[in-house]
C-alpha cells in the first residue's frame, strides 16, 4: 500500500511539474508575434541603413529612375493594408526581397570592378539575407508558397563612375520605399494574429 501511495504522489508531482513547464513556455501565437516583431525590426534597420547611405554627398543630385526594369514596384496605398491576405503577402514580400538582393549583389560587384567611391553595400546585403532567412522561417510556419523569382533584367555594364552612382542612388531610393512599405505590412499582419 505504501508503494502505491508513493507512486501516486510521485505521479502527482510529475504532473504538476509538467503543468508548470507547459505554462512557462510561450504559446505558439506569442512566438509568431515575436517573429513578426523581429521581421519589423530587421526591416526598419534596413530602412535606416538605406537612409544613411543616401545621405552620402555622392548622391546629391537627381537621377533618372529607369535603369532597373525588374525591380519590384510598390503600387499599394496605406488604405490597401486592411485588405492584405496573410500567405500571399508573405510570398510576395519574399519574392520582392530576393529581387532586391539580386540587384544589390550585382551593384556591389559592379562597384568593385569600377573601384567606385559609392558607399559599400556589403552590410546592406548581409542584412537583406538575414531578413530573407527570417521571412523564410515564417513562411514555412504559415505554409506559404514561394513565388518564383525571375532573373533580374539588369542594366548593361556600367562603364563610368557616374553610372554606378546613379544606379546606386536609384536602387537605394526604391529599396527605401520597399522597406517603409514592408515594415507597415509586417505590423499589419502581426495585428491580425491571434493573441
Amino acid at each position: 500500500m505504501l508503494g502505491d501511495s508513493s507512486s501516486s504522489l510521485l505521479l502527482s508531482l510529475l504532473l504538476a511539474q509538467l503543468h508548470l513547464l507547459a505554462s512557462a513556455f510561450p504559446a505558439q501565437p506569442r512566438r509568431i508575434q515575436t517573429d513578426f516583431d523581429k521581421l519589423t525590426n530587421q526591416t526598419r534597420h534596413l530602412l535606416k541603413l538605406t537612409q544613411d547611405l543616401l545621405k552620402d554627398p555622392v548622391f546629391g543630385t537627381e537621377v533618372d529612375h529607369h535603369r532597373f526594369k525588374s525591380l519590384p514596384a510598390i503600387s499599394s496605398r496605406v488604405s490597401d493594408l486592411s485588405s492584405l491576405e496573410f500567405k500571399p503577402t508573405l510570398s510576395q514580400l519574399y519574392a520582392d526581397l530576393k529581387s532586391f538582393e539580386h540587384h544589390f549583389e550585382w551593384l556591389n560587384r559592379t562597384r568593385k570592378q569600377q573601384h567606385s567611391s559609392v558607399p559599400k553595400l556589403t552590410d546592406m546585403i548581409s542584412h537583406i539575407k538575414s531578413l530573407i532567412h527570417s521571412l523564410q522561417r515564417q513562411m514555412t510556419r504559415a505554409e506559404a508558397s514561394r513565388i518564383p523569382v525571375p532573373s533580374p533584367s539588369l542594366p548593361p555594364n556600367l562603364a563610368f563612375h557616374w553610372e554606378v552612382v546613379q544606379s546606386s542612388q536609384e536602387l537605394l531610393q526604391r529599396f527605401r520605399l520597399f522597406c517603409d512599405w514592408a515594415s507597415r505590412v509586417f505590423l499589419t499582419l502581426k495585428s491580425r494574429l491571434p493573441a
